[in-house]
């Protein structure tokens, strides 16, 4: 069980959980080679926070989001992730991502700001 981070502030919540939110916070939110533990932990979804809030941007970030998480699925700990990318405009991007592991499923949404 691990004590739960809240995507919004990063900050922990209180509350103990036993499925892979944290993994794939940490993996998202942190710029790719910046982890001191292993550089590979990360995705490139950084680099998206200065772009225009254009079609082409959800696909890149789709596609970041969907190379940050293959490394859970090859560990073993998910079953199948799959990522969607939802552009409401207004600067607003948001990652609708479903795990599906051995013990269930859960559903996770993270905003990806966008000018």
């Amino acid at each position: 069980m691990d004590k739960e981070l809240d995507p919004l502030s990063g900050d922990y919540t209180g509350d103990t959980i036993d499925n892979l939110k944290n993994a794939v916070y940490i993996r998202l939110q942190t710029p790719l080679g910046s982890w001191w533990a292993d550089p590979a932990i990360g995705s490139l979804l950084h680099t998206l926070q200065r772009e225009k809030d254009l079609a082409h941007v959800a696909q890149l970030a789709q596609q970041y989001a969907e190379e940050a998480l293959q490394p859970i699925i090859d560990d073993g700990r998910a079953e199948q992730i799959s990522v969607r990318a939802v552009q409401p405009a207004n600067g607003r991007l948001y990652l609708l991502i479903r795990v599906d592991t051995a013990k269930g499923g859960f559903d996770y949404r993270h905003k990806v700001p966008v000018i």
